[in-house]
Formats: structure tokens, sequence, C-alpha cells
């Protein structure tokens, strides 16, 4: 459609001006990632830019009316920007406060030598939802683990599968996790009706995994474990932290907020005071260091390795980071929204989506090939959350449907790829060879492949009722980055 301007008619954007600024992304961000081991930051807004020059120079677009699309972009991410500001606030007030530990001291507690991948399997779970992040579990109790299994004679590549699939199952179920607040806000879902939906795929894929997990295990189960590594860790947690199960009620009422369906934001700021309460009363921290650590994280010197990676962090900056991206993604999204060109991409992909499992495969393939092609999980969120928001819509199926197919395919499978930051990430730390470990990490293969599934026999799907997909579409904008849609 042409638009008047005050010079100049606005083109139609075609599919190759849409396409040279994706290419420039995907050979820029793979060539930092892969040789300057630099952040996607920079190549994001220059290829914002690029898409912005395309538009005033071949489109006829004004500056000012692109500037207008991304500040309206961006400004829709501010509440997303706040929720994950005040989860940094949560990690660091349950770390200092001695629930995280007290979650990870109980989870040790689980390990049995004839049990031991199952184990590997739930107590990378409980950390992975305990810190949201995969990261972190697969750094600390991931290398502790490693050892362990190498001392029972267990293949390295079966190890490091139960680590991975466990620490990813728990990242991408943790309202604390920054892809699980991502997902969300780039479909316009609820945060925690998107975790409700994932329990559909993820509780299935489970307990396939744990099951094969056992088969395979058996064969080991007479072996001792060595188990002076969980030992040290155990023994720092209970010297550093009052260690004690009345620890869990922190959790356990914010639980009950979301299950209240209290909004996120004052759900997530509570559950992070309590936690303060908790640190003063059990733990006799100085309300100053409690403070501090809302706003730089916790700072552990307990001495022992693993244990101050584990709990080194949280705070308000340590979300810096994932809000600057965000906000440089957004800025590229402003402008190509703006200008038409996420349009024409979703309307090429939709020419072979005409139903609703071809579109839930069509998301599920773009996820994987922008973790391939971009080597980044965020943007496999952000590129595919973007171009499929409103074809949900157009679809009659609701943004649920979209932030699951996003964290099944888009979490899940990036690190299964070895150039992919995620993928580059699990082997260094993990000490594996590429590719040897990836058929072992059955949580992350299974879980798409449930959900195309799903998409096709319509198992799970929830639609729009007649007067949502009749109703303005403003709400589910605003909710685009938000990651809280209200009631």
């Amino acid at each position: 459609m042409k638009k008047e301007t005050t010079s100049k008619v606005v083109k139609e954007t075609k599919f190759i001006h849409a396409l040279i600024p994706l290419v420039f992304l995907i050979i820029s961000l793979g060539y930092t990632i892969r040789y300057t081991n630099a952040a996607p930051h920079i190549p994001i807004i220059i290829s914002g830019m690029l898409a912005a020059c395309i538009a005033m120079f071949f489109l006829n677009y004004r500056w000012e009316s692109i500037l207008e699309g991304i500040l309206e972009t961006i400004k829709s991410s501010m509440e997303a920007a706040l929720i994950l500001l005040i989860i940094g606030m949560v990690v660091g007030s349950w770390i200092i406060s001695g629930v995280v530990p007290t979650m990870i001291f109980y989870g040790l507690k689980i390990m049995s030598p004839s049990i031991f991948l199952p184990a590997t399997l739930l107590l990378s779970l409980i950390v992975a939802i305990a810190t949201g992040s995969s990261w972190s579990t697969a750094a600390t109790i991931g290398i502790a683990l490693m050892g362990v299994g190498a001392g029972l004679g267990i293949p390295a590549p079966v190890t490091a599968g139960a680590i991975i699939s466990g620490a990813y199952m728990g990242d991408k179920l943790s309202p604390l996790s920054d892809t699980t607040n991502l997902a969300p806000a780039m479909a316009g879902s609820d945060l925690f009706d998107h975790i409700k939906a994932m329990l559909y795929t993820t509780i299935p894929a489970f307990i396939i995994t744990i099951i094969l997990f056992s088969i395979i295990g058996m064969k080991y189960s007479q072996i001792e474990v060595d188990a002076s590594i969980l030992n040290s860790i155990l023994m720092t947690l209970d010297e550093q932290f009052y260690i004690s199960p009345i620890l869990f009620v922190v959790p356990l009422i914010t639980i009950g907020l979301v299950v209240k369906k209290v909004p996120a934001i004052p759900g997530l700021l509570f559950g992070s005071i309590i936690g303060g309460v908790a640190a003063v009363i059990f733990q006799k921290v100085p309300l100053k260091d409690f403070v501090t650590s809302l706003q730089v994280g916790y700072i552990s010197n307990s001495g022992n390795e693993m244990v101050d990676a584990l709990l080194t962090r949280g705070g308000m900056d340590s979300m810096m980071w994932t809000v600057a991206l965000i906000i440089c993604a957004l800025f590229l999204g402003g402008v190509m929204e703006k200008t038409g060109m996420l349009n024409v991409l979703a309307m090429k992909i939709l020419s072979i989506a005409n139903s609703t499992g071809s579109l839930i495969l069509s998301t599920l393939l773009t996820a994987l090939a922008v973790n391939i092609l971009a080597a980044e999980q965020y943007l496999s969120i952000v590129i595919t959350g973007r171009i499929f928001k409103d074809v949900y819509r157009e679809k009659g199926l609701e943004p649920v449907m979209l932030s699951r197919a996003l964290e099944d395919c888009g979490t899940m499978t990036s690190p299964l790829i070895p150039w992919n930051t995620c993928g580059a990430y699990m082997i260094a730390t993990l000490g594996i060879a590429p590719w040897v470990y990836v058929p072992y990490c059955f949580m992350n293969i299974i879980s798409p492949i449930i959900s195309c599934i799903y998409g096709y026999t319509g198992f799970t799907i929830k639609h729009l009722n007649e007067e949502e997909i009749k109703k303005p579409n403003f709400k589910h904008i605003v909710a685009t980055v938000l990651g809280v849609v209200g009631k």
C-alpha cells in the first residue's frame, strides 16, 4: 500500500528489502561470535540502521517516521525491562537469604549411586529452577557431576546429556530465567500462563527423558560413588548459611501469589522483600548488605570455587546485558515492523503454513534456523517471535501457543549446536567434544517434537474466541514485550 508523505510516496516493501538486513544480521553475528567473541548487541544495531537506510533511500520512508516506530516498540518493552530487573533482585535476595543455597543443599542430598543419571537430571533441574540459569548450573553442579560420572565409569557424553537436559528444562520453567520471560514478552502472552502452557510439552518430554536415563543407568548402578566433591559443596553451604526447610516458605509464598494471579511485578517484588526478611532473621544479614545484594547481587567468598561460582550472581546489574540486548533487538524490530519488512517475511513463511500444524512447525524450524545461522538463543526467540506474533493472532491462536513454541525450540535446541553460544559454552564448561553429547540430550530433542505433534493433532492448542479475534489488537500490541497481559 502506498502512503503519501510531505514530499515523496512511500513505496511497497518487497521481500528483497526485508531479506538484505536479515542476511547482513546473520553474517555479522556469525562473524562477531565466531571471530571476535563479542556480544551481539552491535551487529543488531548496525543491522537496524541498514534496514532504516534501505527504507529511507529505496522506499522513501522519512527518518522521523522510522524513529517513531522504534520508540513505540522500545516504549512497549519498559515493563519487560522492569520484570527482568526485579528478577535480578529476587535472585540476589534469595541467595543472601539462604533460599537458593537451601534448595541446592537438599537437591544434592538426593544423589545416590544406583540412580546417578536420573539423579543428575533431577539435580540439574532443581538447581536451574532455583537459579534461573542453565549456564550457572553447568558451570558449578555440572562440573561436579561430570567428575562423579567419570569416577563411576559413565561416558562423559551421557552425563553431559543428563546435565544439559535437566538444566535447560529448569531454565525453561523458572520464572527467574531471562528466556522464560523473553519468550512471552515477544509473543504477547502472560509469564505464568506461558509456564503453565509449557508444562503440556515439558512434562511428557521429561517423563520420557527420565525413563531413558534410568534404562541407560542400570548397568552402572552397582558402582560406588566417590562423593567427595558433593560433600565439599554440602559442607561449604552448611558453613556459610543457615540451612533449614523453613526457608522453603519464601518460594512457597511467592508461588502462592502466582496461583492467586497476582501480576508478575508486584508478586516477584514481594518475593524479593520476604527474602530480605528471611536474610535478616535466619542469616543475620545486616540490612545494608541485603540492599546491596538487590543492586549488585550476592558475592560469595567461601573459598570453595564451585560454591562461589554458583552463588556469586543476581542483582539488578546482572540483568543489564539482557535488557540492553532486548532494546537493541527491538530497535531492529521497530524498524522492520514500521517499514513492513516483518510483515513481508511473515507473509513469505505463511505461504507454506496453511494449517495450525504447519504454522507451529514453521515456527519451530524458524527458531532452529536462527539458532544455527545467528548462533544465539536470544535472537532465536526475538526474531521468530516478532515474525509470528501477529500471524498467530490472525490464525486465531492464543499468544501462549507462540511463546511455548519459541521455548520448545528456540531455548531447547540452542545447546545442541556447537557454534551457538549455548553449545560452545556447554562444550567448554563440561569438557566434552562437539556433537557426541547431542544424542543424549533427550529433553532438548523431544520437546520440539512433542510441540510439533500437538500442532498437527490439535491437542492442548488454545484458540482465541470470536470476540478476542475481532476486537482491537491494542492489548496484545502493548503486551508484546511485557510478559504480562492484564486479565
